[in-house]
């Protein structure tokens, strides 16, 4: 039974990654799997929603646990560290790159499910967060460093999108037999994201906004 849930979601995450999530049905993994039963997807994980908690589920853990590692170093150094923090968004995910084990599929789940205009299906934690607090953490961390205007315009979700689409993007194109120059540079472009100064036509355009939405609402 173990066999035939592993199978199933190896399948989904090959299948996911290649075409995804949207274009991929339960019975297509199942006959991907080879089960024999036809509802074996719907037994093991109930509907899609199920599969990709399942594929997140074998994958955050190991992103959240990397990542709580590197914002323990970072505050036993007692320094603010803008690129340290960039440091502690990418790595953690960038080392599913040489998992072999499905880490370059999951990387392409997630950039999916982090970039869905719509939100992930169901209750799946595209967030690795939201399985045991790393990106939370990270987020109030670098938020003390963040101009109000950046915070205000979500720069550390922007920071977060590019990391995790360029994550994707690399993982597409490998395995490769080094990646340590990519993830360097990401870490160098993801703290330039957070760093950036908010230009005068932005903060312009972003105080218009606001205040047509206030008008909107009154």
């Amino acid at each position: 039974m173990t066999d035939t849930r592993t199978r199933l979601l190896e399948a989904a995450e090959r299948l996911y990654a290649e075409r995804g999530i949207d274009a991929v049905s339960l019975r297509e993994i199942n006959q991907a799997a080879g089960a024999r039963n036809a509802v074996a997807v719907q037994y093991h994980f109930k509907d899609r929603a199920g599969v990709l908690r399942a594929i997140m589920a074998r994958h955050l853990p190991d992103v959240d646990a990397r990542r709580h590692a590197l914002l323990d170093a970072y505050e036993a150094a007692g320094e603010p560290d803008v690129r340290a923090l960039a440091a502690a968004l990418v790595r953690p995910p960038a080392a599913k790159l040489a998992d072999p084990d499905g880490g370059r599929h999951f990387l392409q789940i997630w950039a999916e499910l982090v970039s869905r205009p719509q939100g992930p299906p169901g209750r799946v934690p595209a967030d690795p967060g939201e399985i045991g607090g790393s990106l939370h953490r990270w987020r109030a961390l670098v938020e003390p460093l963040l101009a109000e205007d950046a915070a205000r315009l979500h720069r550390r979700y922007t920071a977060i999108l590019h990391a995790a689409i360029e994550l994707a993007r690399r993982a597409r194109s490998g395995p490769h037999s080094d990646d340590r120059l990519f993830t360097s540079y990401l870490i160098d472009v993801v703290t330039a994201i957070l760093a950036a100064p908010v230009s005068a036509e932005t903060r312009r355009l972003a105080a218009e906004r606001d205040a047509a939405r206030t008008r909107k609402r009154d």
